[in-house]
């Protein structure tokens, strides 16, 4: 599948047209941005680590018939994909009180919730990603009732596996961002499953091997990156 003109550049990631319009090729980077791009830098091998380990996770999550974008990997950086049209939200599903709910909420970080949290952000840069409600996704056309629905009972069955995945990994799963996309009249899961869009934390140490070691300045986000990348066996 021969790579054509660049369509996007967000953060994390380039995309590129490829021959068939149903089909996209993903380039995963080692740039690494904080709090909506204020803060900006890089971590070395990120992006293969990121690229790898999410589709590894993207094709278990189908074997539970959870549909995805992914197709097929390129190589360690690169990836084929459905072309999917992004929903404009994120969806965010909590385990653990952290980082933005620990703070808005007066909890104390690391306290584990009675039950499982979902919410959305509506995915807008320019506006800082601000939390919102299903009404006001309805309310401005993000998406429709029936998709709402049927993204909430995805995005719990995702938890419900990589609790239990990154469990057996020695790896807490506090919290993880998700974004869905349209495909041929069907919901899929798109973006990434890594250690940019999820918070893990050593089971038994609570140690952060995640983003948050770049957010917070904490030193060793190769590192941690690296360690998840191997407790899974990639």
């Amino acid at each position: 599948m021969d790579k054509k003109e660049q369509l996007y550049e967000g953060k994390a990631k380039k995309v590129y047209a490829t021959d068939d319009p149903d089909l996209v090729i993903v380039s995963y980077k080692d740039d690494a941005t904080a709090f909506n791009g204020q803060k900006k830098g890089t971590i070395a091998g990120k992006g293969a680590i990121n690229n790898r380990m999410s589709n590894y996770l993207f094709q278990r999550l189908e074997e539970k018939g959870i549909s995805t974008h992914f197709v097929k990997e390129l190589s360690e950086r690169e990836t084929l994909v459905k072309h999917v049209q992004i929903v404009p939200l994120e969806v965010i599903v909590r385990n653990v009180a952290a980082g933005s709910f620990a703070k808005r909420l007066g909890v104390e970080e690391g306290r584990q919730l009675l039950c499982p949290t979902l919410e959305f952000s509506y995915k807008n840069d320019d506006l800082g990603d601000p939390f919102i409600n299903d009404y006001y996704a309805l309310a401005l056309g993000l998406a429709t009732r029936e998709e709402i629905d049927q993204i909430t009972k995805m995005a719990f069955a995702v938890n419900d596996f990589l609790k239990e995945f990154f469990q057996k990994a020695g790896v807490l799963l506090v919290d993880f961002k998700l974004e869905f996309g349209r495909f041929q009249g069907q919901i899929v899961l798109a973006d990434e499953i890594s250690p940019d869009t999820c918070r893990f934390w050593d089971i038994n140490t609570h140690e952060k091997l995640d983003k948050d070691r770049f957010r917070r300045d904490m030193g060793g986000v190769e590192e941690a990156y690296q360690e998840i990348f191997s407790r899974i066996g990639l």
